[in-house]
């Protein structure tokens, strides 16, 4: 067993060897973030599995706190109302849970995130060209690769072709945004 956990450490370590690109990106969606927010808007989030536990995890820290206690920030999960998934999944298809959702209450301005490993996840693609139709701006969370990358205005590309560093490396550019979002790093310069 201490071999199958030192094997995961390695591959762990030799992701983030190197993650200059990688911080420059997050630092791009840090940029957007703060924009749309300072101009009232919200951020709709959305992903499959533990994409999808992500997306609730990230907006639980925006809205509730990271660290310190501060103004909440609007970001809204699409994959916590059980009800509104499994209507849409029922009389729309899988394919339409978030699309229909992002149509509802996504609005110009408005940023949606979708987080998906393989970058190719449909539910997520249709998501991503109804933001697109909102005036939505699109922000990606994959691997290196991936038809999402193509659609979004900024991603954010964990160097990993593994699902599980992809997601690792995901949980970690999650929270460097919500520490952009921290009271003292509110007026630093490098993330405005």
């Amino acid at each position: 067993m201490k071999d199958i956990f030192a094997k995961h450490s390695a591959e762990l370590h030799e992701v983030t060897k190197n993650l200059d690109g990688f911080h420059d990106q997050v630092l791009a969606v840090v940029r957007q973030l703060k924009e749309a927010y300072s101009k009232g808007n919200k951020v709709l989030i959305a992903g499959n599995g533990g994409s999808a536990a992500e997306a609730q995890h990230f907006s639980d820290e925006m809205v509730g706190k990271y660290k310190a206690d501060r103004r909440p920030y609007p970001a809204i999960a699409l994959t916590a109302d059980s009800a509104v998934l499994t209507c849409i999944g029922n009389d729309w298809g899988y394919e339409d849970v978030f699309a229909r959702q992002v149509t509802a209450l996504g609005n110009e301005g408005d940023i949606f995130i979708g987080l998906t490993t393989s970058g190719s996840s449909k539910n997520i693609l249709k998501a991503a060209n109804a933001a697109r139709d909102a005036g939505m701006t699109v922000i990606a969370f994959t691997g290196p690769s991936g038809p999402l990358t193509e659609l979004a205005d900024y991603a954010i590309e964990s160097p990993s072709e593994t699902g599980a560093r992809i997601q690792e490396l995901h949980l970690h550019a999650i929270h460097l945004l919500c520490e952009a979002f921290e009271p003292e790093n509110l007026g630093d310069e490098d993330a405005a």
